[in-house]
């Protein structure tokens, strides 16, 4: 079992979101899995340049670090993104990220795949980045099994932190049991079948504009 961390915190490791992925990552780990960590602010992703390129061929024009992200992503058995709240949303890393995923979001490219999301904030306001994250990875085909989320304040106080670490070590211990029992999320049916329509009757339309996604949805029998 291959599971794919990314932190979009500019401060790395060494930030309130580094330290509230630890220990998720560590159980992870202690569950046998093949953990993987990508720090965003050691690798470089420009924002997305709207050339269309990758619907057209399947490849992203822009030559940095995303294609080596990309296709990690595309062989992990999980997921988890992790970034702090700046200002109501995810850092600029991380969504230079989302935005360059737009081909792979359009062919649902991690179908059946299983996800998480780890988020801080200053003060409060954590739980709508987690859920727009979550959004995201289903929007992308993932299983989600649930989010953590903590202020910057409770994490720096050892007594404070000790149940949110404690969540977030659960958490990566959840992600590992689902992606063992295959498991499903009746509640998030409707919401996928929702996108894959979405997603088909776009690429129908734009089959002769986007090529590789059309012929990519063509060869799974979606179409």
């Amino acid at each position: 079992m291959k599971i794919v961390t990314i932190l979009g915190s500019p401060h790395g490791t060494k930030g309130n979101t580094g330290r509230l992925l630890d220990p998720l990552f560590r159980a992870v780990k202690s569950r046998g899995a093949d953990a993987v960590l990508l720090s965003l602010a050691e690798l470089a992703v420009r924002p997305c340049c709207a050339c269309d390129t990758c619907h057209k061929t399947g490849r992203c024009a822009v030559r940095d670090d995303f294609a080596t992200i990309r296709q990690a992503m595309l062989d992990a058995d999980g997921l988890v993104l992790a970034s702090p709240n700046y200002i109501f949303s995810v850092s600029a890393q991380m969504k230079c990220l989302l935005d360059r995923c737009c081909g792979p979001l359009h062919t649902i490219a991690l179908d059946g795949k299983y996800a998480a999301a780890v988020v801080t904030s200053g003060g409060s306001g954590s739980a709508e980045v987690e859920a727009y994250l979550l959004r995201f990875l289903r929007a992308m085909g993932c299983w989600t099994v649930g989010s953590v989320g903590a202020e910057g304040w409770k994490l720096a106080d050892h007594a404070a932190s000790a149940d949110v670490l404690q969540a977030a070590a659960n958490l990566g211990t959840r992600l590992v049991e689902a992606i063992e029992r295959k498991e499903t999320f009746p509640d998030q049916a409707e919401e996928r079948r929702a996108f894959y329509e979405r997603m088909k009757a776009l690429m129908t339309a734009r089959k002769a504009e986007w090529p590789f996604e059309y012929e990519y949805w063509h060869s799974l029998g979606r179409l």
